[in-house]
Formats: C-alpha cells, structure tokens, sequence
C-alpha cells in the first residue's frame, strides 16, 4: 500500500491550553481508519488542522510525500482533502447534477460568452453516482433524496473534485441499518478506487464493520493504534477511557416501587399491533426494536405529541391518564428527551440556564419579571449533579459538547421534579465516555424512585443498561427479557421471519 498521509508531531494549545500533544496519525492509500477519542480527547481539533480549519502550533503533514501546509479549508480541498461533517451539506433547491459540481461547473464555449455544458455535466454526474451504486436523475432535485442518498451526493462532489482523503465524522448518525449498509458499500467502493478514508464514529460496532486500521486518541494525545482484525472493543475502549468495557454501565439494582405507569392497547403502525405495558418507580424499562417496528412512536404517544390514542387506556400514578398534548403530559409529571437532539431538544443559541428551565418558565416568576437568581440556583445544582462540563450556565448551549448538551436536557425535567422520564436514543452521537457519565446519571436517578423508559434501536445499550425489556416487531410485542439478556437475544426477538405474526 502506498502512504497516502502522515501527520507528525502535531501540537495545538488554546489560551495555552495544550489540546494536541505530539500527535501522529498515517493514512494508506485504499484504507478506511478509524479515529476514535472521547469528548476532548482532539478529534475535532485535529480534523480541523487537516482540513485547513485551524492552524497547527508543531508538527509537519505530507501528503503522498510532499509537505503541506492548508491556510484555509480551500488549500485543503484543492490538495484533494474533503472533510464531509455530520451536517449533510448540500442546497435541496439544487439539481443533483449542480450539487456535484458546484463551484467548478463543466463550461463550454457559446456565441458571446461561456455556458455551463449541461450535457457534459449531467453525463459526469451521472457516471460518478453510478460508480457509487446511485442510480438517480442527474436533474432530480437534491431536497426529494433521502438522508442517505444526499450523502452519496456529497461523496460524489469530493470524487468530482479529484479528492485523495476523505474525512466522514459521524456519516450513519440518524440513518436506518440498511441505509449503513449502502453506505458501507459506497466506502468499499472508494476504498477499491484507492481513495483514504478516515472514519470518525461513537458507534464501535460500526468501526469494526467497516474500518481496517483504528487510531486512539485520549487527552490529546496517541493512545492506541490497532488493526482492526485483531483487536477486541475491550482493548479499543481500554485506549480511549483507561477503563474496561465492562465499566461502561452500572449495576442493576433491580428494585422497583409503586407503578407509576401502565398502558393498555396503545396501537402502533396503523392498527397492526397493540402494546400493553408498565412502568414502576425506581425501575428502567428499555424498548427495543429495528427501525419501523414502532418504537418511535410510543415515547411520542405516551408524552402527548401524537395527540389522543383512539382505542389506549392509560393510568398515572393511579389516575386515569389521556396524553393530549405535551403541556399535559408535562402537568402530570412526564419528561421527554428526543432523538434529535439538536432539532428537538435544544434552543442552540441560548444559554444553558434558558435551555433547562425553559419549560418551568412560571416557576422563576416574580410579577411581570423573571427570577434569574432562582434559575442560576437551581440550573447550578443539576450542572453539579450531573456533571456537565460548561464554563457556566450562561454559555450557548450550542458550545457544548454533545453529550453535556444530552445531560442538560436530562436536567431540564429534573428540575421539574417528573415522576416518569422518556429517553428516545439517549446516547445518539455520544461519545463512550460521556455515555458512560449519562448512564451513571440515569441509574443513580432511578434508584432515587424515578421511573425511565428507554427507547432505543441500539441492542447493546439497552442490553447492559435497563432493568427489563420489551421488543418490538411489526408493531407488536415480540418478546419481554430481564437485564441479562444478550444484543443477539434482542436482535434475533426483533427480527421474526417473513410472514410471521
């Protein structure tokens, strides 16, 4: 294989702060390297050195041998390197032939003046989605594609632009497992055209799916490199926390109180299955199922978003209980944390203070004006309860990182004192270590009496972390499980065979 890229001895401080100490990383020409760290461990700040983003302090990188030096991300991509972020960037109202080959459209001589070779650029299109397994018009409309094939159109931009390296940072997050599937198959692809590709994911069990080689970051530093065939999630999570797999969720007291909560004939689907169940104090109850089976809905149901459930019979805290709306659901103590964090769960550019008190508005009332001291108090408590990292509550909660920006919506309900708490994906783009804190959170609270339903298509988050689970197929319940159970246990209850019931 031929070296593609080496960075050496990169070093980077902030405020002097060091965040990059002496870092390495080598990237061969066909390979797909992983590069994986907890929060702070220097990802972003790397990627963003690569990419032209930032300036390095120290250090050298080559690429295919020759040094480099990127002033801006423009140098970068000239030099063939594309970093494709989380954030799908592509213009919906745009072809996807204009999408590919924006700012470098294909032209041709006209009477007076040059014209955009349409034709050539529909052509070019057209054969570059194709080598991608994409088989679309070239003149569809980018905004009509789903999640995954915009994404398809963003790699065939950075292939038209004669890229070398790719960076991916989180490309599966919000995708379903067949939509990771192609894509996996578009990264062979690039892989076999000799293209790198550095691969950054919270997720290890995609890592080890689709990568050859991991590199381990942890407090800005190389903590790890390890062939992927021949490493073991243990030993990778050992080099990014410096503590074992087994650590990373707490123990299962298993004691629960009083039911808090119980539903009868919730149907999911469009009336294709019913589910009945109960939630206790001071129990965690997870909801297991692929994508489609129903899940998603029933988190939305219980809190109201869905409105009234013809046909559901529900009780809370002994009370009938009819969701209507989420105002109501949050009067009779629910709480609710969304998938998407950053589309339903946070206002970016307010404050952390703005953002947990936000739905107790009334609480910090005094006349006409609001009580800033009592929300500083009471914000301050969950940000040392929790333990998130922040300057202070008067930060964007936008600075944050993603899993400080999932505590902060956790403490937004505890200080409203729920008695029951719904977490849809609670570690979504999480990295393992702020997983690790959330989970801790989670299970000191329910020892405390809270109930939580955990609602998650990650087998092995709900595996190792709830008391009791239930599995969805199809809209209904495939099969019930006590904390023990293993991922495959879950996956196979969630996959029956065509035509079962």
């Amino acid at each position: 294989m031929r070296r593609l890229l080496e960075m050496t001895g990169i070093a980077k401080s902030f405020g002097g702060v060091p965040v990059l100490t002496d870092v390495s990383l080598t990237l061969e020409a066909g390979e797909v390297l992983a590069l994986l760290g907890a929060n702070g461990a220097g990802k972003s700040t790397l990627v963003r050195i690569l990419s032209g983003a930032l300036q390095r302090d120290g250090g050298s990188i080559f690429l295919d041998g020759e040094p480099v030096a990127f002033d801006r991300p423009e140098d970068a991509i000239r030099a063939g390197l594309r970093l494709l972020p989380q954030e799908i960037s592509v213009l919906p109202a745009l072809s996807v032939a204009e999408n590919i080959f924006m700012g470098d459209l294909p032209m041709a001589r006209g009477r007076l003046l040059p014209r955009v070779d349409r034709t050539r650029m529909r052509a070019e299109a057209r054969r570059l989605l194709t080598e991608l397994g994409l088989e679309v018009d070239p003149d569809r409309l980018v905004g009509s594609l789903s999640a995954p094939e915009r994404r398809i159109v963003e790699i065939a931009r950075a292939l038209a632009g004669h890229a070398r390296v790719l960076v991916l940072d989180e490309p599966t997050a919000a995708l379903t497992e067949s939509e990771i599937r192609r894509l996996f198959r578009v990264i062979a692809t690039l892989r076999a055209q000799s293209v790198g590709i550095i691969y950054i994911s919270h997720y290890l069990d995609e890592v080890f799916a689709v990568s050859d080689s991991i590199a381990v970051l942890r407090d800005g530093r190389n903590a790890g490199r390890f062939a992927t065939r021949e490493a073991s999630h243990e030993a990778v999570v050992l080099a990014m926390l410096g503590v074992r797999m087994e650590g990373l969720y707490p123990p299962v007291i298993g004691s629960s109180g009083e039911e808090i909560c119980s539903v009868e004939r919730l149907g999911l689907r469009g009336g294709q299955g019913e589910l009945s169940f109960q939630i206790r104090a001071g129990e965690m109850l997870g909801m297991f199922g692929l994508i489609g089976s129903g899940i998603e809905m029933v988190g939305r149901a219980l809190y109201g978003a869905l409105g009234p459930i013809p046909g559901a019979s529900m009780r809370l805290k002994g009370a009938p209980y009819r969701p209507i709306d989420p105002r109501t659901a949050q009067a009779r103590g629910i709480g609710f944390v969304a998938a998407e964090r950053k589309e339903e769960g946070i206002i970016p550019d307010l404050s952390l203070r703005e953002n947990i008190t936000l739905p107790f508005l009334s609480r910090y009332r005094d006349g006409l004006a609001l009580s800033r001291e009592r929300q500083r108090a009471d914000v301050k408590h969950w940000i040392e309860r929790l333990d998130i990292r922040t300057r202070s509550g008067e930060q964007p909660i936008r600075l944050l990182s993603g899993g400080n920006q999932q505590k902060a919506c956790l403490a937004r309900w505890l200080i409203g004192g729920m008695h029951l708490l719904i977490l849809e994906e609670p570690t979504r783009g999480v990295d393992v270590g702020a997983r690790r804190e959330i989970y801790a959170a989670l299970r000191t609270l329910v020892a405390r009496g809270l109930g939580v339903l955990v609602i998650s298509a990650d087998a092995e988050e709900i595996a190792g972390l709830v008391d009791r689970v239930l599995v969805l197929a199809r809209g209904r319940l495939a099969g019930e499980f006590a904390h023990g159970v293993t991922a495959a246990q879950l996956l196979d209850a969630a996959s029956p065979a065509v035509g079962a019931a």
